[in-house]
């Protein structure tokens, strides 16, 4: 789905024009003929897939500096960009005050307009990635904040808030890479726990034997090798909320102790002669069939039903597409600043191959494919050429490759002067041109069997084509190869080559 701009303007044809020539740009287009109307729109549950206003500044009744005032600066609203038949510098500067992105003056080109619209997409892209980063740290993070916007994942926020508005342990189920971390982060960012210790523990990555130690801590001389006393992660989440990622991968010890600090709300540490009550909001996550696991006899019946007490199943991102092309916005513009790449937008075809593959990593797979892709680009916009891996296996999209270099001719000796160049592909051959006649030779840079030619022999061509440009003279010759003349004389002894007499 096609990022929504919302035209606000009271001239009906310049709200034509403006419709037409956005929507040339692959944006969805919204518009209304007054600051009323837009005021409503902003203010409404309807502004949420809003990305852009392009909001006149004349208009009878409320004007757009009006709005401005009222929704520039208001929290989660979309960037807005202004336009005016009369501007000045005042008139930029107070808008710009009252929070908008741009200005423009009326009429304003395609290509001026285009680069406004996306300029000011990016830099919101770069500014809610940095509010979310900020947000994670402090342990406020909302389900607002998170990238998902189809209606699949509508139920899973839905459960999240009500999940948020009590203590309940909360199991969070899906495939690997679906965000399980990010769901649970927002339940607590939406509770009365906001910004207490949010404590992952990640329980397939624990050593067996370190298991109880981690999780419930460990008195100094508890056992070999522990010479200081150790809080354990559910001490440290006191106050917060403990995050267990794999749950199911706990060995069945562990299982009991983590049953007992549920039901009684106290651990033990190892080594301890008495209890620690600790306060912790639970929420565990899985990517097993912990049913099955419970058959299996590999995790405890009572734990399971304990932690189950309210489950929230994430779909895999292959049932909701409609997710991937924000998600992917939203990746590009991070890693392009992070990348130090003027990487801006993604083709409408490259798009289409995205929402067209099924994505069995999830959203991580999709994160790192868009990584690999920001750094391959050369320009500023990602196409179907950055995502081959992809396109190899989705019908009706391929990617061009090189072909591989054609077997070359032996080039035939060179005696005259030289200047090497080299092409920004492999090269069969080093051009040199001649500063005085302008002639062209080469090194031969791949052999007659298609090979590349070792370093010793194009190294010898150079010592050959030096000897022969500065008539013999050693030294110069050492000089412009920036070698020293025991060197000089040495590479000439093992490549067969006779000094000329000074």
């Amino acid at each position: 789905m096609s990022k929504r701009v919302l035209i606000v303007d009271d001239d009906p044809a310049q709200r034509r024009i403006l419709e037409e020539t956005v929507k040339r740009f692959g944006f969805e287009t919204k518009t209304c003929g007054s600051g009323e109307q837009a005021l409503q729109i902003l203010e409404s549950q309807d502004r949420d897939p809003i990305a852009l206003v392009i909001l006149d500044l004349v208009m009878p009744g409320v004007d757009g500096m009006a709005v401005l005032e009222r929704v520039g600066h208001a929290q989660g609203m979309p960037p807005i960009i202004v336009q005016t038949a009369h501007g000045s510098i005042e008139t930029a500067i107070n808008a710009m005050r009252r929070g908008a992105v741009d200005f423009v003056v009326k009429p304003a080109s395609p290509e001026r307009l285009e680069v406004s619209i996306k300029s000011a997409l990016k830099i919101e892209a770069l500014a809610g990635e940095i509010n979310r980063i900020k947000k994670k740290v402090e342990g406020t993070l909302t389900f607002s904040d998170l990238v998902m916007r189809g209606d699949t994942m509508k139920r899973v926020i839905s459960l999240g808030k009500r999940a948020a508005a009590s203590t309940i342990p909360v199991l969070i189920e899906g495939e690997s890479g679906v965000g399980k971390e990010l769901i649970a982060r927002a339940i607590q960012g939406e509770s009365d726990r906001v910004g207490r210790p949010f404590i992952t523990v990640n329980c397939g990555a624990i050593p067996e034997n370190l298991v109880e130690s981690i999780l419930f801590g460990h008195e100094k001389g508890a056992f070999t090798g522990a010479v200081d006393k150790r809080i354990g992660k559910f001490q440290e989440a006191d106050g917060g909320t403990l995050f267990l990622d794999e749950v199911g991968e706990l060995p069945l010890d562990a299982q009991v102790k983590l049953l007992r600090a549920l039901q009684e709300g106290e651990i033990d540490p190892v080594g301890s002669k008495k209890p620690v009550k600790v306060n912790f909001r639970l929420i565990s996550a899985t990517n097993r069939d912990m049913i099955q696991q419970v058959k299996d006899g590999k995790f405890r019946e009572d734990l399971y039903y304990r932690l189950n007490v309210f489950p929230i199943f994430v779909p895999p991102l292959r049932e909701r597409i409609d997710d991937v092309p924000e998600l992917a916005r939203h990746f590009a513009a991070r890693f392009a600043a992070e990348e130090g790449k003027r990487v801006a937008a993604i083709s409408e075809r490259a798009m289409s191959l995205l929402q067209a593959y099924s994505w069995p990593g999830n959203v991580r797979q999709l994160e790192n494919t868009i990584f690999r892709a920001v750094v391959l680009a050369d320009g500023p916009e990602l196409t179907v050429a950055e995502f081959p891996q992809i396109a190899a296996h989705v019908d009706g999209f391929e990617t061009e490759i090189p072909a591989a270099p054609a077997t070359v001719q032996k080039q035939p000796a060179y005696t005259g002067p030289a200047l090497i160049g080299a092409e920004n592909t492999v090269p069969h051959t080093v051009e040199m041109k001649s500063p005085s006649s302008g002639s062209s030779l080469g090194i031969q840079a791949v052999a007659e069997d298609g090979e590349i030619r070792s370093l010793e022999a194009i190294e010898a061509d150079m010592i050959r084509l030096a000897l022969g440009r500065y008539r013999g003279h050693m030294t110069e010759v050492a000089k412009r190869l920036n070698i020293g003349r025991s060197t000089l004389y040495r590479k000439m002894q093992e490549y067969g080559l006779e000094p000329r007499p000074n």
